[in-house]
């Protein structure tokens, strides 16, 4: 099932013993577009608190209650590694709480948390990203070891696109793909180039990425884009509208083919 990122802030996130708080935030891998974490207000409980919970322990969304669920208990959360979400998370960081929680990481897997999402079966998806940060800005986060790959999905928003031919809109939500939370289509406002309609952008599309400038450039062009199935947020997703999107995009490839 796809759901907005931004309908997930403040859902419940249940534990099997009790609420633990709720979402504020998902971080993912900017190279496979794909949730590792999600952050966690831990509320009354466990005041003043923030986790992480690695997207290995996540169920499935429940859109009606507004509510996650969580394959860990309330004791495991609270024992777990701290960790300062106000700063980029270290590989060291994640290492450790891998280990606490017992689940492999996604580096050391090809199961799950691999950048691949399939569609009803249709054609698997790897986004193919060749992410353009500034050398001091991933010199700087080696040195004090953190993970330069992990971004912020609240931190994207309101992110200028460009095509190759000039600027489309800007970044206001993604959908994501419950089923293996990989970040599944960009939604994109064309503010004043379209009649400020949205439009959705396959990952894959995506050539680079200027974080420090708030700027995501495509390898597509603006018709290519005008051209693109027509998105309407009140109808839902259907398999023959993925299905059009991935031949309007192209097919996948696996990550480092030519």
């Amino acid at each position: 099932m796809l759901v907005k990122a931004t309908d997930t802030t403040g859902y419940d996130v249940r534990a099997s013993d009790g609420i633990l708080g709720t979402i504020s935030d998902l971080l993912f891998d900017d190279a496979s577009w794909t949730v590792r974490w999600l952050v966690v207000e831990t509320g009354n409980w466990w005041a003043d608190h923030r986790v992480l919970i690695p997207a290995s322990a996540l169920g499935h969304p429940d859109t009606a209650a507004r509510s996650l669920a969580v394959n860990l208990t309330m004791a495991q959360v609270k024992g777990s590694p701290d960790v300062d979400t106000h700063r980029p998370v270290s590989r060291q960081f994640e290492s450790r709480a891998y280990d606490y929680y017992g689940f492999s990481p996604y580096w050391g897997t090809d199961l799950y948390m691999s950048g691949f999402a399939y569609w009803d079966g249709i054609v698997p998806m790897a986004p193919i990203l060749e992410v353009d940060r500034r050398e001091d800005e991933i010199v700087e986060m080696m040195r004090q070891n953190d993970d330069p790959n992990l971004r912020s999905v609240a931190e994207i928003s309101g992110y200028h696109i460009h095509a190759s031919d000039g600027e489309i809109g800007h970044l206001s939500d993604v959908l994501i793909e419950d089923s293996d939370w990989s970040l599944r289509y960009l939604i994109v406002n064309t503010s004043n180039w379209w009649q400020g309609k949205e439009v959705l952008i396959s990952p894959r599309s995506t050539q680079s990425i200027r974080w420090t400038e708030h700027l995501i450039y495509l390898g597509v062009n603006r018709d290519h884009i005008r051209t693109s199935p027509e998105y309407d947020a009140s109808r839902p997703m259907t398999t023959d509208f993925e299905t059009a999107m991935v031949s309007h995009y192209g097919p996948s490839k696996p990550a480092g083919a030519a």
